[in-house]
C-alpha cells in the first residue's frame, strides 16, 4: 500500500541559509507546506570530521522523519548533501530527498574565458564529490575551488540584520578572481546556501564584474519536479509552516527573521 503522506516539504540546513531555497520553492509549490530546519546546535559544519558529521545527520533525520513526516526532503546544504545525502537514500529507501551541489556543470557551459571559481565552505571543497563534478563537467575549463571559513558566519549575522566588515567579505572573495593570459574569471559558483544573501556584497567588493551562479531556483524547480510525482494528500489547511532550531528556541531577533519568510519559530516536538 502507498504510504500517501499529506503535502509537507521539509528543509535543512546547518543554519539559516536554506532559506534560500525555500523562498523559491514557496513561489512553485503554493499548496504545499514548509518545515524548515536549522542544525543551528551543530553550525558550523565544516568544523566537524565527516564520518561524524554524516552519522549526526543521519540520526537527526531519523528524528525529523518520524516527527513532521515529509513527503519529500530538501537537502538545501552543500556541504551536507555532497557529504550525505547518499548515505540518507541508503538508510531511508522509502525516503525522497533533494540535494543540492556545487553548479560546476552550467558554469563550465557558460564561461567564455574558461577559468571558473566555485566558492564555498572548506568542507564542500574538500570533497570528493566535488572533484567528481569538476571531471565529468568542466575538464575543458579550469575550476578554481575557493573555501571559506568564515562567509557563512558572515551570512548568518547579516541576515539577523548585523552589519558586516566589507573588507573582510573582499578578503574572502579575492581567490576567486584570477588573471592569466589575458583572460579573467568570469564565473563564480555559490556553492554554499548562505551566500545568495551576501551576493549584492559580493558584487560591490568584486575587482571586476562576474557572472555569479545562485542554484536556489534549481533546486526549487527539482523539489517541484519530484514533488509533482508523488502520490500525496491536502494538507491541513490550519497548519502552520514552521522554523525548527536544533538548539532550543530562538532568540527575538532570529524569531522576526522566521516570521518575514512566513515560518513559525518552534523547537524539535517534544525534545
Amino acid at each position: 500500500m502507498t504510504d500517501r503522506r499529506p503535502r509537507t516539504a521539509l528543509f535543512f540546513d546547518s543554519g539559516i541559509g536554506g532559506l534560500s531555497v525555500l523562498r523559491e520553492a514557496r513561489v512553485m509549490m503554493p499548496d504545499w507546506r514548509f518545515v524548515y530546519v536549522a542544525d543551528d546546535a551543530a553550525f558550523p559544519y565544516g568544523a566537524w570530521e565527516e564520518d561524524a558529521l554524516r552519522e549526526h545527520i543521519t540520526r537527526l533525520f531519523s528524528v525529523l522523519l518520524e516527527d513532521y513526516r515529509p513527503a519529500l526532503s530538501v537537502i538545501a546544504c552543500n556541504t551536507a548533501s555532497t557529504l550525505a545525502i547518499d548515505h540518507l537514500r541508503e538508510v531511508y529507501p522509502v525516503e525522497t530527498f533533494v540535494g543540492t551541489v556545487p553548479a560546476i556543470k552550467p558554469a563550465a557551459e557558460r564561461t567564455r574565458s574558461g577559468l571558473v571559481s566555485v566558492l564555498a565552505t572548506p568542507g564542500t571543497v574538500k570533497r570528493q564529490y566535488t572533484r567528481e563534478l569538476i571531471r565529468q563537467y568542466a575538464q575543458k575549463c579550469h575550476v578554481r575551488l575557493v573555501g571559506s571559513d568564515n562567509l557563512a558566519s558572515m551570512a548568518e549575522t547579516y541576515m539577523r540584520g548585523t552589519m558586516i566588515d566589507e573588507e573582510a567579505v573582499r578578503r574572502e572573495i579575492d581567490p576567486c578572481f584570477r588573471e592569466e593570459e589575458g583572460r579573467r574569471t568570469d564565473i563564480v559558483v555559490l556553492a554554499c546556501t548562505h551566500y545568495p544573501f551576501l551576493v549584492n556584497r559580493f558584487r560591490k567588493m568584486a575587482p571586476w564584474p562576474v557572472d555569479w551562479i545562485d542554484t536556489s531556483e534549481a533546486i526549487a524547480r527539482r523539489a517541484r519536479t519530484l514533488a509533482d510525482e508523488i502520490e500525496t494528500l491536502p494538507g491541513k489547511p490550519d497548519a502552520p509552516d514552521l522554523a525548527v532550531f536544533t538548539s532550543g528556541f530562538p532568540g527575538p531577533e532570529l524569531c522576526r527573521l522566521m516570521q518575514g519568510f512566513g515560518l513559525t519559530p518552534t523547537t524539535l516536538q517534544g525534545r
